[in-house]
This record gives C-alpha cells, structure tokens and sequence, in this order.
C-alpha cells in the first residue's frame, strides 16, 4: 500500500495555486490475494476522492507487477476491484486509471466504459520500449505513460542533436503505439464507450413507403419499387450528408442492404459513414416477419446469408 501522505490537504491546495490539473498516487500488487488486492483499490480510491475533493483529477496507479507469477489472476482481481469502486463515485466524481499493460488484451475494456472513468494509461512496468509498444497496440482505448521507456538512450554525454533524436524517435514510437487500434478495434471501442445513439435508417419493404409519405414523398412521385427505394437513398443521403449527422453524438447508423450497394459523396455508403462521418456502419439482414404461430413472429428465413455478410465485410 501507499505510505501515509502527511499534509495531503495542504499539497494539494498548492497544486490547484500552482495551475495543476491532476494527481498520480502508485500502490504495488505482487500475488493474486484479493484481500490485499481489494485494500490497495480501496485506498486508491480513498485518497482519489480526497483530490477530486480540491477539482483535480487522480491518476490511480494500482501497479501490478509484469514478474508477478500470477499476474493474469491478480490483474482480473484487480479488474473486479477497480469496477466496484467506480460504482460508488457519485456522477461527478472523474478518475484516470494508470495501469500495468495486462496480459489479456483489452482487458481493462470495462473500465473505459464506465462514465466516471476519464482515460486509461498504461504504464511500461519494466518492459523495454519495444516490448511496451507492441503489447499496447493490442490494447485498444489504452494510451502510454511510460517513464523508463520513454527516457531509454537519453543519457549526458549525447550532444544536443543526438539527444534530440532519440527524444523524437522514442516520442514517435510511442506515440504511434498510443494511436494505431485497426478499424473494427476503433469502432469496437466507439461502439462500447463513446456517448450517442444508432440512427436507424433500415426502413424496408411495407415501412418504406410510409417513411417517404412522413418525409413529404406521395406515392405518385415514384412508381415501382426501384424508384421508391431510389427515393428512399436520396432521404438516407440528405440525412447522412448533412453536416449535423457525425460521429460526436451519433455512434451508428443500421443501414438497409439496399443502401449497403450504394453510393454516398460517390464512396461506398459504409465507408463514407465510417471515413467521412466517423460513424459506425451496420447492416440489416433480417427479410421480415413469418406469419404469427404460438403469439409470435419468427424472422423469415434468410437466403445466401453468407454471402450477405461477406459483402458487408
């Protein structure tokens, strides 16, 4: 655990006067107990709540050991402790986590979901800078704080220009480490975390009609289906391209196969919502309801699903 911070109170009145925003505290967890392991987040949180008290934001440190033998267990242990925690923040009560990089990539996924959690960090725990980089690109959300990684070549005797490039080349490693989830690993992590909604423009077959007639689309401006679902794009397109429909309070949007094969902006109507709009794109595969047996409705059954799902990928 942590030693007793004399005159906490007083520190931390001198870190708001000094411009401060926030605060680091470091315990260390070396086996999967978890009553030592549930004493070290309750203290983490118990001194948090004593910054956040004086409007900083704690940066809570429970490192756990990369030699722990256990390391695995004392992580997830260390998860569930760290969960419940947050559970007794109250709305406005905000943390950062600084975290050991887990053995199980995006394990710590959770606690980035969490309102009251700001971000979390990961520390490189002993790790080289090599090492450190690759692990934490597997783990998507998770940014570096790294002490020894980040400082590693830097020594006296480099002249300026040499000290200066390995400052930048390891500034660059670690940053690209901290930027770089692929795209499915970004809009997972959008998709779970981020604030907003799914923006249902999937109207199909009997629906589709009556969404253009809401729209202000009478009947006798189309004929057959293929104009009618011609009109429907161009209503999905003026929404979608509209500069108020992005990503900041739109998470995704399901789309209709039909507007799957089709354009937006002249790109793909998935890729222009996921590049353009940065909103995550899904699909509607469903082809309707079956007739009404035992009080419901099942889903028709859905031909060359496959291939469906193929072509959305």
């Amino acid at each position: 655990l942590m030693k007793d911070i004399p005159m906490l109170d007083e520190l931390l009145d001198r870190g708001v006067a000094a411009g401060i925003f926030g605060t680091k505290e470091r315990s260390v967890i070396k086996s999967a107990n978890e009553a030592g392991i549930k004493a070290v987040a309750k203290q983490q949180f118990e001194i948090g709540r004593r910054v956040i008290a004086k409007g900083l934001v704690p940066i809570l440190e429970p490192e756990v050991d990369i030699k722990a033998a256990d390391k695995d267990a004392c992580e997830q242990l260390l998860l569930d402790a760290l969960m419940e925690g947050l559970r007794e923040l109250g709305p406005e009560e905000k943390v950062m986590f600084k975290l050991t990089l887990p053995t199980k990539p995006n394990l710590y996924l959770p606690l980035m979901g969490h309102p009251n959690t700001v971000r979390v960090v990961a520390l490189s725990g002993g790790y080289g800078r090599d090492e450190a980089c690759k692990i934490l690109e597997q783990n998507t959300g998770m940014i570096a704080s790294f002490s020894r990684a980040f400082t590693a070549g830097m020594h006296a005797q480099q002249s300026e220009e040499e000290f200066t490039k390995t400052l930048d080349e390891s500034t660059e490693a670690i940053y690209q480490a901290s930027r770089t989830p692929g795209q499915k690993q970004e809009q997972m992590a959008k998709a779970l975390h981020q604030d907003g909604f799914l923006a249902a423009l999937d109207q199909s077959g009997g629906s589709t009609g009556k969404a253009l007639r809401l729209y202000g689309i009478a009947e006798s401006e189309y004929t057959g289906e293929t104009e009618m679902m011609d009109k429907m794009h161009e209503m999905r397109s003026r929404i979608i391209k509209n500069p108020k429909f992005n990503g900041a309070r739109i998470l995704g949007a399901i789309l209709f196969e039909a507007t799957m094969d089709r354009e937006i902006g002249g790109m793909p109507s998935a890729k222009y919502l996921w590049e353009q709009k940065n909103v995550v794109p899904f699909l509607k595969i469903d082809k309707g309801l079956a007739e009404e047996k035992d009080g419901v409705q099942l889903m028709k059954d859905i031909p060359m699903l496959d291939e469906l799902l193929d072509r959305g990928v």
